[in-house]
């Protein structure tokens, strides 16, 4: 089966007067049609940046140095303004942490669906305005047909990301990048948003990758999850295995610092200091200063993906099982 979404070695750089930062270092995944793909890891891991790669929205002066990005069968990281902007929207949904920076407030939500909907899909201005009923309504707005010609600050935080989710599936894409959807909500509100993508990806056949810092939503939502680290995929496994039984140190660490139901602890496990910044990015594994378990290798060589019993981790302690 054809990916939705294929990165091949993905690089992205910043040139600057001290030198030129690589903020991507060679990132390779893919995600399948129908497919969540959790990408999770710290700040400054490179989440949102390789997010916003896929999409065509760097921000200048950073650009893509090499490697290729591929939509169901074509590359488009090559391709002009012009051309990204028929892609998103049309075949690549966004939806993003606010939904506020997301709507214009000078615009109804009703507005801002409908033009979506007339410049990607052959539908006249009444048949845009029903299929934007209709996608309010299957996100759960209530007495959508009134609240479609309300204005963003009208709904509440909840409202709002569900119009955002609805404006990332106006034209159905069959990808949708989300970025940090639940940070902003409450739990409560979150759990709707999640069963929300979920139902997305399973009746349109869309493939998802969810954009996130909490492995509780990756646990809950998520196939497979993607672990990044200072611009690197350091561990990638199906959800299960990895959470179960994370076999690179720094994924056993997040999974560390999540609280249990079941123990009764008085302080939670840490990952001692924190990301490195693009112009320190140690030498070898850029994880060993924070590493429980370095070895000498590991201050020298960079480690690829190994195979592991569960997964691909980029650790050195895995070496000999690959």
């Amino acid at each position: 089966m054809q990916p939705v979404l294929e990165l091949k070695n993905l690089s992205v750089e910043f040139p600057s007067r001290r030198g030129t930062l690589k903020a991507l270092n060679d990132v390779s995944f893919a995600i399948a049609p129908g497919e969540v793909l959790g990408v999770v890891g710290e700040s400054g891991a490179g989440k949102s940046l390789t997010g916003a790669a896929i999409i065509g929205l760097l921000e200048p002066p950073g650009r893509i140095s090499s490697g290729e990005v591929w939509v169901s069968g074509r590359r488009i990281d090559q391709f002009s303004d012009d051309q990204m902007r028929s892609v998103r929207g049309r075949e690549i949904g966004a939806i993003f942490q606010d939904p506020l920076t997301s709507l214009n407030p000078l615009y109804s939500v009703g507005q801002q669906l409908t033009e979506t909907i007339e410049t990607h899909l052959p539908l006249t201005r009444s048949q845009a305005r029903q299929r934007a009923i209709e996608l309010l309504e299957s996100t759960g707005i209530p007495a959508a047909r009134e609240r479609i010609d309300h204005y963003p600050h009208q709904f509440s935080g909840g409202m709002r990301q569900r119009v955002v989710i609805a404006l990332a599936l106006a034209a159905e894409p069959k990808l949708i990048v989300a970025d940090e959807p639940t940070t902003a909500l409450d739990v409560s509100i979150q759990a709707q948003i999640i069963d929300l993508l979920k139902k997305v990806c399973r009746e349109n056949g869309a493939a998802v990758m969810l954009i996130t810092h909490d492995m509780g939503v990756i646990a809950e939502t998520a196939d497979r999850v993607v672990v990044m680290y200072a611009g690197r995929v350091i561990e990638e496994g199906r959800v299960g295995d990895l959470i179960g039984e994370p076999k690179h140190p720094y994924t056993a660490g997040l999974m560390g610092a999540i609280p249990s139901i079941h123990l009764d602890v008085e302080r939670l496990a840490q990952i001692d200091g924190s990301m490195p910044r693009l112009n320190a990015i140690p030498v070898g594994c850029a994880f060993n200063p924070r590493c429980q378990q370095v070895m000498s290798i590991c201050k020298v060589d960079q480690p690829t993906l190994f195979q592991t019993s569960t997964s691909r981790a980029a650790c050195w302690l895995h070496k000999e099982l690959s």
